[in-house]
């Protein structure tokens, strides 16, 4: 049995690295190789990138079904024409990572190409938009049917649209919360319980 090393004309992969280095590649794939030529993940990928709404970090996801449940069961609803925003404000403890994103795409939708295809299509309108929406939010999309045959134009402004609905939201919902704290605080100055 022969190893690959010692085959002629096949290279160790360090010895690939290296030349990686070396040549001249296109700006897309240097962006998105860190040193030594070895790939980025979301905690190596630089700020610029990660904080813009360009890459969906791992961090910006729902991933976990009792998040998503719990914005269905806690959240409100914002209906559009072609999607259906879910969203809920975050805890304190939990702000500094910004929004969090789930997209749930019904099998009564259509086959699984066509349910990849609105995936996508919703996903590439959200990436544009992301950096919009800097709260602490946990959202979910449904999409509709009409996702996959609308203009992306369409889709862009409606998404467009929801996350300055969700912003003026979180905002009213931060001054009720501040309201609160402030009422409970002179509360008990006068003595009150």
């Amino acid at each position: 049995m022969q190893l690959a090393d010692s085959s002629p004309g096949v290279r160790p992969a360090g010895a690939f690295l290296a030349s990686l280095a070396d040549a001249e590649l296109p700006d897309a794939i240097c962006r998105n190789l860190g040193e030594a030529g070895s790939p980025m993940t979301d905690e190596t990928r630089p700020l610029e990138s990660a904080g813009t709404g360009f890459a969906f970090a791992r961090r910006r996801k729902l991933l976990k079904h009792a998040d998503f449940q719990r914005v269905y069961k806690n959240g409100k609803r914002l209906f559009g024409g072609h999607l259906t925003f879910f969203y809920l404000p975050r805890a304190e403890q939990l702000a500094e990572d910004g929004p969090r994103l789930g997209l749930t795409v019904s099998r009564a939708l259509g086959g699984a190409v066509d349910r990849n295809r609105i995936r996508r299509r919703v996903r590439e309108a959200v990436r544009l938009h992301l950096g919009e929406l800097s709260i602490p939010m946990d959202v979910v999309i449904n999409p509709k049917k009409s996702a996959s045959t609308v203009a992306f134009a369409q889709l862009e402004a409606e998404v467009t649209h929801a996350f300055q609905v969700i912003r003026r939201a979180a905002a009213n919902h931060r001054m009720k919360s501040a309201g609160r704290a402030q009422a409970e605080g002179t509360g008990k100055e006068k003595g009150r319980p």
